[in-house]
């Protein structure tokens, strides 16, 4: 960081460090522009004063009352437009004090007014103490000594006259600059030497006035480290505080002069960027996680004029338990600018501009085959602001724009009045409806008794329906979620891991997590070809299910070959093109109907892209949810 100038002591027991801050927290631009500007006023107006009502023909009375006149107007200016100048500037204008006080002190009317104006370097020695590191303090310090040395002694004086005032000049300065010092330390951490709660805040404030003097953006980034309390429970709060130094130090180089890193709060850390878009925040928050071996989740968003830097932070903060929640190690932007995507789709929730669409779900099973026992509820919608956008994407910019609630509702309570009245229209079959539910809505604590109002509002039976996750989206492993499916399983909500094989499987999670059924993703169905033997993963997955007494349902079945190779493996559902796609309610009802409750009949020609085989009647509407 550049208020940092020498760290100490990261040892192998995780000492405290101590840092030497060679800038205090008082030197932001408003501050300093205000206070030297003030010092050249006040120190005007009195030469001016003084060149008036002094007696004496000694000097230049003229030249005096200039350079008086000149520290005014450059006062003035500093106060007026001293915020919007760099740091460096001020430079010279220090040292151009230094001049001007020379000047008044060499030319004045008579000698004793000189000697009393030489106090004038005590101030420009305060005012570089304050604001500049160690290094240019000595400087600006040294050249007033300096002059004063020269100056005074050349009013025919002896020459260690100047000595009183150089020596007052460099006391003001060694004090005020210890003081100043001192005083910043309470912005400090003491553990990694970052800034704190309190320096940050001060920080982002004057952040905040800058940007909105400028125009530049502004960027927050607010980081925790996952599963950091293990660290403490099990190898000890030395451990923990090894790695919280360990992580700031490595963070420390990645960032630029200009960004500023606090340690927020316990194992939190939070990141200040000037001039920094939201993409580019997240590009630097992917650098950071590559440089430590920890994890962490982070949260994103920027500056919008007219904001408090409360508001900003929360904003970030929502984005962090984004993150968490769903699954960890990842950065979620909570962006401050709505994107035309989710203002349209903001628009079509709350119109209920969406359809729902229904792929049938099929018995392998000799006794039942090609009999419809379930559906699939697949949103479908197509986007005028961005026709291109991938299931993904959409799903992303929900969860992103806190529409994820509002979407996984409209589409749980519209699937289920459709569900009913398909079930109404074919009482000999026992129907179950597949709903797709976000990860971020499992860890809501009121998530089950939401689904439990909407089942009562609709009146779809609640043994009859089964909710599906992804494993990516139970990494996370939060006790919340964990709560949730439980609940609703206890009240006859069945629980589907979807695309099982692709994100995080292994035993231990599948007997701690509450599931009814595996869907097998459709890329281990497609790898079953006529000119190579099936998959022996197939095989397992299905020794699997039996052993831990679920139900197995293979998604992306194409062909009649690969539904001939799951009977034989032992797989007793299916669904994909083979059999249909999905369509609305009505017309599945006349599939249904036309067919007396099988699927296959009938199914449109394909053609194959390089996404696979698309039905040449379907529509380029996007399948939010699903397949």
């Amino acid at each position: 960081m550049s208020r940092l100038e020498i760290v100490r002591g990261i040892g192998s027991r995780g000492d405290t460090r101590t840092r030497v801050r060679t800038v205090s927290a008082l030197a932001t631009a408003r501050v300093m522009a205000r206070t030297t500007g003030a010092f050249y006023v006040m120190g005007g107006v009195l030469g001016l004063l003084l060149t008036a009502i002094a007696p004496g023909t000694e000097g230049n009375r003229a030249l005096v009352g200039c350079a008086a006149g000149v520290a005014v107007l450059l006062g003035v200016s500093l106060l007026i437009w001293g915020p919007r100048l760099p740091h460096s500037v001020h430079h010279g204008y220090v040292a151009l004090a230094t001049v001007l006080v020379t000047i008044a002190v060499h030319w004045f009317p008579n000698t004793v007014g000189a000697i009393g104006l030489s106090a004038f370097y005590a101030f420009i020695a305060c005012d570089a103490a304050i604001f500049f590191a160690w290094q240019w303090v000595a400087a600006h310090v040294t050249f007033a000594v300096l002059l004063c040395l020269w100056v005074v002694p050349s009013r025919e004086l002896p020459w260690w006259s100047g000595v009183i005032s150089a020596g007052v000049a460099v006391g003001v300065g060694i004090v005020v600059g210890i003081l100043t010092r001192m005083a910043s330390d309470a912005d400090i951490d003491m553990l990694t030497g970052l800034l704190n709660r309190r320096g940050f805040d001060r920080a982002l404030s004057n952040a905040i006035a800058h940007a909105a003097r400028t125009g530049q953006g502004l960027a927050l980034v607010l980081v925790d480290l996952d599963r950091f309390q293990k660290i403490n429970d099990h190898l000890g709060h030395r451990a923990g505080d090894a790695v919280l130094q360990r992580v700031g130090d490595t963070w420390s180089k990645v960032l630029a002069p200009d960004q500023q890193l606090a340690r927020y709060g316990g194992d939190a850390f939070a990141l200040l960027l000037p001039n920094t878009t939201e993409q580019a925040a997240i590009l630097l928050t992917e650098q950071l996680r590559a440089a430590v071996t920890t994890g962490c989740s982070a949260g994103v968003t920027s500056w919008q004029p007219g904001e408090s830097g409360s508001l900003l932070v929360s904003r970030a903060d929502v984005g962090l338990y984004r993150a968490k929640q769903a699954g960890r190690n990842r950065t979620v932007l909570e962006s401050s600018r709505q994107l035309p995507l989710a203002v349209e789709l903001r628009e079509a929730i709350d119109k209920g501009a969406l359809d729902v669409h229904y792929q049938p779900i099929v018995s392998l099973s000799e006794d039942g085959a090609g009999q419809a026992v379930g559906v699939e509820a697949l949103l479908r919608w197509s986007s005028s602001a961005q026709p291109d956008v991938t299931t993904e994407g959409l799903i992303r910019v929900a969860e992103e724009y806190d529409l994820i609630a509002d979407l996984d509702e409209l589409v749980l309570r519209r699937a289920c009045a459709d569900a009913a009245r398909l079930q109404e229209t074919f009482a000999q079959l026992d129907l179950t409806l597949n709903v797709n539910v976000s990860g971020l809505e499992l860890a809501e604590s009121d998530y089950a008794d939401r689904v439990s109002g909407i089942l009562n509002d609709t009146g779809w039976p609640a043994d009859q329906l089964v909710l599906e996750v992804t494993e990516s989206e139970l990494a996370a492993e939060s006790q919340t979620a964990i709560g949730n499916l439980s609940t609703l399983r206890e009240r006859g909500v069945r629980i589907a891991i979807d695309d099982f094989g692709t994100g995080y499987s292994s035993l231990s999670r599948l007997a701690t997590i509450p599931s009814d059924i595996l869907k097998v993703d459709q890329s281990f169905v497609a790898a079953i070809r006529s000119d190579s033997p099936a998959p022996p993963l197939l095989g397992v997955i299905a020794a699997l299910s039996r052993s831990l007494d679920l139900q197995v349902i293979a998604e992306g079945v194409e062909t009649e070959y690969q539904a001939a190779v799951l009977t034989e493996l032992g797989f007793a559902l299916a669904q994909g093109y083979h059999y249909s796609d999905s369509h609305p309610v009505a017309d599945l009802i006349n599939d249904l109907n036309d067919q007396r409750g099988l699927v296959g009949a009938g199914v449109p020609e394909r053609e194959f892209s390089s996404n696979g085989w698309i039905p040449m009647d379907a529509s380029p509407e996007l399948g939010a949810f699903g397949e």
